[in-house]
């Protein structure tokens, strides 16, 4: 017989999320919330690890931790497979977990299908930073890439901006040309397919890279953003010029802990020459969203913000979500010990 009293935990899987119908407004505050928690120093976060299982399988895990204080008062931890081949069987390249814990005793807390959250919050993240560090007049975004997590880069950027131009493209003709269906019929209005990286960047105000490299390649030229631009590269393996920070007013990145380290990311390269470093760093969004350090001041910056991905935006949006499945009823309830 168990001496304590019985431990529940609270399980939401993917038909409980689809079901909260989580606004567009709800997983922007959520996600805002987490960052101004951590710029105000409330949370703790780790850098990410990864586990490939098989180097001959083209994938591996992302393995995320964190904690968020008084405001969510969470850890959590969040494992995310990458496995880019993985349309070849009709799966979704991501898909994740997120395990939630009481910070104080760690007993768990709720378990949540995080493959919605990981698409949503990458996106928010995106369009927060493009709040505070683009130019307010932005009207033409354009955008590398069309994998889950880019569905929610442009129509969070678009709630914000509501752009009058929208340009799209991936490496697949038949994944753009989907992606901008899919974009068209719900942010109702058209959405331009693209050929090719120049005819996409070329005099876009936003531009967001979110390419699916197998290995480095310079794709995306210095020479064709424009100034006053925002761009925010973010793929797994880089995909921009190594002049590309040359060019930059502000270098921002979501978490400098992980930023700095690691074999994966957009900015490595710029990272291990030295053009990224603590001296050359402006800000983490976090204090700019806290409002400890200033996001854009001048139309005439080029701002680049490189974002690789925080534990403590799933566990924010993670909460919210919970929150509004309690308020709504919706999830199951798991015993646990």
């Amino acid at each position: 017989m168990s001496s304590h009293p019985p431990i529940y935990i609270d399980f939401l899987n993917g038909l409980d999320i689809a079901a909260l119908a989580i606004t567009d407004a709800e997983i922007l505050a959520a996600v805002e919330s987490g960052l101004a928690a951590q710029g105000r120093g409330e949370t703790v976060i780790e850098p990410r690890v990864h586990l490939t299982p098989d180097p001959h399988v083209h994938g591996h895990f992302n393995v995320l931790r964190g904690a968020i204080g008084a405001s969510v008062n969470l850890a959590g931890v969040k494992i995310v497979g990458d496995y880019v081949d993985n349309y070849k069987q009709g799966l979704p390249s991501e898909m994740a977990v997120l395990t939630l814990f009481d910070p104080t005793t760690g007993m768990p807390r709720a378990l949540l299908d995080a493959t919605a959250i990981t698409d949503m919050r990458t996106g928010a993240m995106t369009a927060i930073g493009a709040k505070h560090l683009a130019r307010k007049g932005g009207k033409i975004l354009g955008h590398i890439g069309a994998r889950g997590t880019a569905y929610w880069n442009v129509r969070l950027l678009d709630k914000l901006f509501d752009f009058d131009e929208i340009r799209v493209h991936s490496r697949r003709p038949e994944s753009r040309e989907a992606f901008a269906d899919r974009l068209s019929v719900d942010l109702g209005k058209p959405v331009a397919v693209t050929t090719d990286w120049e005819s996409t960047v070329r005099g876009a105000d936003i531009v967001v890279e979110a390419s699916r490299l197998t290995e480095p390649a310079p794709l995306l030229k210095t020479e064709w953003i424009k100034p006053g631009a925002f761009v925010v590269p973010y793929g797994t393996m880089s995909a921009v010029e190594l002049s590309l920070t040359d060019i930059m007013s502000k270098l921002v990145v979501d978490d400098w802990g992980q930023c700095r380290q690691g074999p994966l990311g957009a900015l490595r390269p710029h990272v291990e020459a030295g053009k990224l470093t603590e001296a050359t760093l402006h800000a983490e969004l976090g204090q700019i969203v806290a409002g400890l350090k200033p996001g854009r001041e001048r139309e005439d910056e080029t701002i680049l913000f490189w974002h690789r991905g925080l534990s403590l935006s799933d566990i924010a949006l993670g909460h919210a979500m919970l929150e509004k499945a309690k308020r709504l009823d919706i999830g199951q309830r798991l015993r646990f010990a």
